[in-house]
Parts: C-alpha cells; structure tokens; sequence
C-alpha cells in the first residue's frame, strides 16, 4: 500500500469510534491526514465541543511533523520546551504537543498518514487512534 485511501480512513475512524464506545469514552473528533497532512477524513461524534477538529487535526500535523506519534512531542515539551515552541511557531501554531496523534505505516515502516484524536483524556484518545489503525491491518507509531 502506498497510499492512505478514503476507504481506510473509513475503517480507522469506525473501528476507533467503536473502541470508545467500548471504553465508554466522552464525544470524540478523529482527524485522518495523508503522508503530506491533507485531511483524507474528519469524524466529529454528536456533542463533541467546537474547537476538536482543530485539536485532532493539530495531534495529526504534530506526529507528520517530527516523524513519530506525539507521545514524543509531549516528552519533549517538558524537557525541552524550547524546542516544541519553535517548532510550533514555524508551523504557524498548527501542532498539539500531546498523546493522542498517531502515525499510519504500512508493513514496510512507510509512513502513509497519521491519525489525531481528541475528546477524552490523551491516553484514551491515543488508544483509540491505535485500535483504528490496527483494524485496518496497519501499523501504529505513538512515539
């Protein structure tokens, strides 16, 4: 696979939806970006708050940004908080420093996307961005 399709961000948005549901989990948004941050999907569950398809796509662009999940960018905001400022500012503020974006990859390490989650607590929206992308059959980087 070299491409995340529509297709695929169907069954990561589904299948992280029903692992929330499972987890009994607060309204979720799931943002799905391609390998150049191109949104591909937005899934926004009825009453989750204004500002989360912002705060998903921001956990997506973050993990696109450094190459790794954004596990890796929260870590570093609190050892190195001057590099995650710099590092969002160059963005334009588009980054969410904090669990809950994941990248997509495929069985060759190839990243394909990456998946951002918010809603919940950052380690349930960073579980149900991992339930996603392994029900698709892909492989998921938390950093």
């Amino acid at each position: 696979m070299s491409k995340l399709t529509l297709s695929t961000a169907e069954i990561i948005t589904s299948a992280a939806m029903e692992k929330a549901a499972e987890l009994n989990l607060k309204p979720l948004t799931v943002s799905v970006l391609d390998a150049g941050g191109h949104a591909v999907l937005l899934k926004r569950q009825d009453g989750a708050s204004i500002m989360r398809p912002q705060i998903a796509a921001g956990k997506a662009i973050g993990a696109l940004a450094v190459g790794t999940g954004t596990r890796w960018l929260n870590d570093n905001a609190e050892s190195r908080p001057h590099f995650v400022n710099a590092l969002n500012g160059v963005s334009g503020g588009a980054i969410v420093p904090v669990p809950g974006g994941v990248l997509v990859k495929d069985g060759n390490g190839e990243t394909l996307g990456a998946v951002g989650i918010t809603g919940d607590t950052s380690d349930n929206d960073e579980a149900c961005a991992v339930a996603g992308i392994e029900a698709a059959g892909l492989v998921a980087d938390c950093g």
